[in-house]
């Protein structure tokens, strides 16, 4: 990350003018023409949230239980499929909207190789989470933003966006995406996790969340592709606490989950893995 590449993708959260790096200003410094100043974080990002905004993204330990998941390889399959569904637009600009820990992410970027310059913004709503996706790479820029909000980031700017188990907001993609980008979602069918979620008091997964991504993008996005994954996890007590722990049910359940004699051998992992062009 340098600071010009970080102001490259940003526009100002106030004013939509274009970001800059402020030359007469203390170093790590960005600014637009109306004269909005925003400081860089030490740790290689910028926070453009609303004015007066309050909300709060995922904390450490929901981090730290989805790290210790997704780098034992649980998830892996998933990630194939959302390589393979954005590989064939060969992007060289990328969004990764909620992107945790920017395990998803790296791994794109590694298999689109670093021969060409492939680069990134990782976004998400958690500063904690946005450190951990900028940590060591320097094909990744990082932006804390909420997704529900207008998005600080420049028209067109992007070849691809994904967005893996984490909100959506179709109008600001299509805004960000160049016309024939790809908008590549993972979202979770109802049986996914269903074994574990009958011991525990995990949210349970609406019916029809693939379905209902047509619907929403209709506006601005064409059908692309669509791939459905599913397969057994073997299911420790140690999974079944980062599997609670790492997502939305963190905030609604208090106590660990059942114990290792009434957890189920096995756990469903099944997702959608849907992609969209950019009419």
């Amino acid at each position: 990350m340098t600071l010009q590449s970080l102001a490259a993708w940003l526009r100002c959260p106030n004013c939509v003018e274009a970001l800059d790096v402020v030359q007469d200003a203390p170093p790590g410094v960005l600014g637009c023409p109306s004269g909005h100043r925003f400081d860089v974080n030490r740790r290689g990002y910028v926070t453009l949230l609303p004015p007066r905004s309050r909300v709060v993204g995922d904390s450490a330990g929901m981090l730290d239980a989805r790290a210790a998941l997704l780098e034992s390889g649980a998830y892996a399959p998933i990630r194939d499929a959302l390589i393979a569904a954005v590989r064939p637009a060969e992007p060289r600009k990328l969004l990764d909207s909620g992107t945790g820990t920017g395990w998803y992410l790296h791994g794109l970027l590694d298999a689109l190789g670093d021969g060409d310059g492939a680069r990134a913004v990782a976004s998400d709503l958690s500063p904690a989470a946005v450190a951990r996706a900028v940590r060591g790479r320097d094909d990744v820029d990082g932006l804390v933003a909420d997704v529900h909000a207008p998005l600080p980031l420049r028209d067109a700017a992007f070849d691809a966006v994904t967005v893996v188990f984490a909100p959506r907001n179709p109008a600001e993609f299509a805004r960000v995406l160049r016309p024939g980008g790809v908008l590549a979602v993972v979202v979770p069918r109802a049986e996914h996790l269903a074994e574990l979620r009958a011991v525990t008091g995990m949210l349970d997964v609406p019916e029809g969340k693939a379905g209902a991504l047509g619907s929403a993008f209709a506006e601005w996005f064409s059908p692309a592709s669509s791939q459905r994954v599913g397969y057994e996890l073997e299911l420790t007590p140690a999974r079944a606490r980062q599997l609670q722990a790492m997502g939305p049910s963190a905030h609604h359940v208090q106590d660990a989950p059942a114990e290792a004699s009434g957890l189920p051998r096995t756990v469903t992992v099944s997702v959608d893995v849907v992609a969209f062009t950019r009419r």
